[in-house]
C-alpha cells in the first residue's frame, strides 16, 4: 500500500530518485515510498525474488533483539542508520513493552531524516537526528542521552553501506568506549557468502542511490564485535538469532546478525 506523501513527504523531497530507506520500506509492504523506490525494488526483486522475505527477516531480528534489550534492563536506544520508522520500528518495538523507553534515530541522509521527522513528530519521546554515524562523538554529544546508564545501539542493516576504508570497526569500536557498562550492540549485515552472483548483482543496483554496498564475510561481521561479549547464539543467519514462533527459518543466508554486550 502506498501514499501521495503529502502527510509524511516535505515538498522539497525528490520523489523522482530512488532512496535506500524508501525501498527498504517497499520490501517491508511499507507506505512510505514513490514510484521511483518502487522501480527500483522490482528491479531488484526480479534478480533475487527472496528480497523482500530477507528484508522481513532483518526487520525480525530488529524487533526481537529490541525486546531482548528492554527485557535485559535497557531503556535508551540509539538508532544508527534508522531510516524510515515503517512497520516494527525501533520506537514501536521498544515502546510496545515499556512506553518510557527513549529513542534516538540517527540518519546521514536528508529525505529519511525529514520523512522519519514528520512521521514521529508526535512522540516526544523520540528525538530524530542528522548525523554522520561515523563521527561518533558528534553523534553521542547530540544524542541528549544520560550516557551515564546503559545504552542500546542499534546498527541494523546499516554497516555494510560504511566502505573499509572508513574502518566500520572502528566505528562499532568508538561507540563502545564512548558507553558503560551493560550497554548492547545489534548489528545486521549483508554477505555473499552463499549467494555471490546474486550478492555481486544487488551491489551494482544499489550504486544507483548514494549508499553503495560493501558486503562482508562471517569472520568479517564478527570483527564488528571486537571488545564486546557476544551473546547465544553468537554470529549467526539473520533468522538464526533467538527465533521466535514468527520467525520465517526458510529464508535463505544473506545476512548475518548478532548482539553483544560490553561488560
Amino acid at each position: 500500500m502506498t501514499e501521495d506523501g503529502s502527510s509524511w513527504s516535505p515538498a522539497q523531497i525528490d520523489r523522482d530518485k530512488p532512496n535506500a530507506a524508501r525501498v527498504y520500506d517497499y520490501y517491508l509492504g511499507g507506505a512510505h515510498n514513490f514510484a521511483a523506490d518502487r522501480a527500483m525494488a522490482e528491479q531488484a526483486i526480479a534478480d533475487w525474488p527472496e528480497l523482500p522475505a530477507i528484508m522481513r527477516a532483518n526487520r525480525g531480528f530488529l524487533r526481537r533483539a529490541v525486546r531482548f534489550m528492554v527485557g535485559c534492563g535497557v531503556r535508551q536506544f540509539l538508532d544508527l542508520g534508522a531510516g524510515l520508522p515503517t512497520a516494527g520500528s525501533v520506537p514501536e518495538t521498544a515502546q510496545s513493552v515499556d512506553p518510557s523507553c527513549r529513542v534516538v534515530s540517527v540518519d546521514i541522509d536528508p529525505v529519511a531524516v525529514a520523512h522519519s521527522r514528520a512521521i514521529l513528530a508526535s512522540n516526544p519521546l523520540v528525538t530524530v537526528l542528522q548525523g554522520d554515524l561515523r563521527d561518533s562523538s558528534a553523534v553521542l554529544d547530540a544524542s541528549g542521552l544520560d550516557l551515564s546508564q546503559p545504552v542500546a545501539v542499534l546498527l541494523v542493516a546499516v554497516l555494510h553501506f560504511v566502505g573499509d576504508g572508513d574502518d566500520p570497526a572502528g566505528i562499532v569500536a568508538a561507540y563502545r568506549d564512548g558507553l558503560p557498562s551493560g550497554s548492547m550492540f545489534a548489528i545486521t549485515h549483508a554477505t555473499a557468502d552463499a549467494q555471490p552472483q546474486r550478492a555481486a548483482t544487488h551491489r551494482q543496483l544499489y550504486r544507483r542511490t548514494a549508499l553503495p554496498m560493501t558486503m562482508r564475510t562471517r569472520a568479517e561481521v564478527t570483527a564488528l564485535f571486537a571488545g564486546l561479549e557476544l551473546l547465544p547464539p553468537g554470529v549467526v543467519n539473520l533468522t538464526r538469532w533467538q527465533p521466535d514462533s514468527d520467525t520465517d527459518q526458510s529464508v535463505g543466508l544473506a545476512g548475518y546478525a548478532a548482539v553483544g554486550v560490553k561488560r
